[in-house]
């Protein structure tokens, strides 16, 4: 192994997210929520696999296609690192760490650590031991319960503190002679962190044994490696049949050539830290990485089997005798721990409407205030769902609060609000965002996006003197008045809690039944 210090970029690059106001505030004389404009683009997403659903926050992936990636070779690489550590300013400790919370990230991408906790990180003597000595760290206080195989240490200061930080942890080192036979047995994930990019020549004691070893293995535990699958030719990759067949890549800096051989289900790019000047000289094409995450999926996603697709729900008991008898304060209650959580626009809700042909439609909106008389969202009066609710004074709202495996469903009769509490909301709103109401003619066919561009553009000048921008006529909100609700709770075996809150005719009192799941 040549004992140059070899190194790869990762990056730290934080996403500079538009901030909007506090979801809510309460007035306590009226127990009303004021949900305040967001700012930030929406979207929802729902990523599902064979896991363990339990609380938990995740970036959700970008999808780039391998074709259009750059892919280095072992010079490219070498030459990339002496930059980074050169004249652009970077220790290797830097590096080391971005790279090992790049693989942590990317592990907690895919596998959940509900179902994969147990983790085994095999070490080698250089810079890839050492990227994952960092990512178990990670791991450990990602939830996982990581194990540390590490049989040729060095005395470097850089990675005796990093043993001392496992060490602290009570992150266990087991040696090779205790590792057991059947691997499957006692791990999860396996990470070979064995050899990287500058290795040459053909494995050694211990490791070649070690290697053989996780040739053998099924289908559990999944090997994660790092940058190059231990055994493969950096370029070649495993052009001797002699290396690892890896569930998970994680590439870093940018996939090395050996990586267009790699045919398992999950490969990543680690970090996000290429400094403009190294992508010019290298002609580098890296994709661009989702919010703050630090890795990126690329390549196709894995073929799934649509039916075989399911998750096991662990969540608190939803019980009678727990709930509250009010179904609105228990929708405040639930939203409040959805908001507390940090998820992702808590007030986005499934509005389903029907017209008068009894066509239904959905689509997805957002709540934008909620009490005792109803709940309350905006929209253009002349789109589809303003012209459903015209001519059927109904509709469905369907909250999903998928990290907290929690569902509430609200039933009832819709009328307009106010004009007067529309034209305060829409005047609350970013100026922006006012102008855009008027410009968006919601449902109708316009001949391009240049259009609605073109009209945003003329009206930002018209009113950039800060001049009152008038709401449209056809534009304001709507209350739905519940009768009923339904709140569900998603529980092991799919003996899932649902509680139903429903309103019989001349009685004002809410009647609290349990559904079957």
């Amino acid at each position: 192994m040549r004992s140059v210090i070899r190194r790869r970029v990762t990056t730290m690059i934080s996403a500079f997210l538009l901030q909007s106001p506090p979801l809510s505030s309460i007035s306590p004389k009226h127990h009303q929520y004021s949900l305040l404009p967001l700012t930030t683009q929406r979207f929802l997403t729902a990523s599902h696999s064979f896991r363990l659903r339990t609380f938990s926050t995740r970036s959700i992936p970008n999808m780039q296609d391998s074709a259009s990636v750059s892919y280095l070779s072992q010079r490219e690489a070498a030459e990339i690192d002496e930059t980074l550590m050169g004249p652009l300013g970077f220790s290797v400790d830097q590096l080391m760490e971005l790279a090992g919370l790049s693989v942590a990230t990317s592990v907690a991408e895919v596998y959940k650590p509900s179902e994969y906790s147990r983790v085994l990180a095999i070490c080698g003597p250089g810079n890839n031991g050492g990227d994952g000595l960092v990512a178990a760290r990670h791991l450990h206080h990602f939830g996982y319960k990581p194990s540390i195989c590490y049989p040729k240490r060095t005395s470097k200061p850089l990675y005796t503190g990093l043993v001392t930080q496992l060490e602290s942890l009570s992150v266990p080192f087991v040696s090779v002679d205790d590792l057991p036979e059947d691997l499957s047995k006692d791990f999860d994930v396996i990470i070979d962190a064995i050899f990287g990019f500058s290795f040459h020549g053909a494995p050694r004691p211990p490791f070649d044994d070690i290697i053989r070893r996780l040739q053998t293995l099924q289908k559990r535990p999944v090997i994660v490696s790092v940058d190059i699958p231990s055994g493969w030719h950096v370029e070649e990759g495993d052009h001797e049949g002699g290396g690892i067949k890896p569930d998970m890549l994680v590439s870093l800096t940018a996939p090395k050539l050996c990586a267009k051989s790699f045919s398992g289900p999950h490969h990543f790019l680690g970090g996000r830290f290429v400094p403009p000047s190294v992508a010019e000289k290298y002609k580098l094409e890296l994709p661009s990485y989702p919010g703050t995450s630090m890795c990126v999926r690329i390549g196709k996603p894995p073929k799934v089997d649509i039916s075989a697709m399911r998750v096991n729900y662990v969540s608190p008991e939803l019980l009678e005798d727990q709930v509250e008898s009010d179904p609105v304060l228990q929708f405040r209650k639930w939203f409040d721990e959805a908001v507390a959580a940090g998820l992702r626009e808590t007030n986005a809700m499934a509005l389903s409407t029907t017209s008068k042909d009894r066509k239904p439609s959905s689509r997805m909106v957002l709540l934008k205030g909620f009490d005792e008389n109803g709940f309350v969202w905006f929209t253009n009066y002349e789109s589809k769902k303003g012209s459903d609710l015209s001519e059927n004074p109904f509709a469905a709202l369907l909250f999903y609060w998928e990290d907290m495996n929690r569902q509430v469903r609200i039933e009832g009769p819709v009328e307009r609000i106010s004009e007067e509490e529309s034209e305060n909301y829409y005047h609350s709103r970013p100026r922006g965002s006012q102008i855009g109401a008027i410009v968006s003619k919601q449902s109708s066919v316009v001949p391009g996006r240049h259009v609605l561009y073109d009209e945003y553009e003329e009206l930002t000048k018209k009113y950039s003197d800060g001049s009152v921008i008038p709401k449209p006529k056809n534009w304001g909100g709507f209350r739905l008045k519940p009768n009923l609700f339904e709140f569900w709770q998603g529980q092991p075996s799919r003996l899932h809690d649902r509680l139903q809150y429903s309103l019989q005719e001349g009685n004002p009192a809410w009647i609290i039944r349990r559904l079957a799941p």
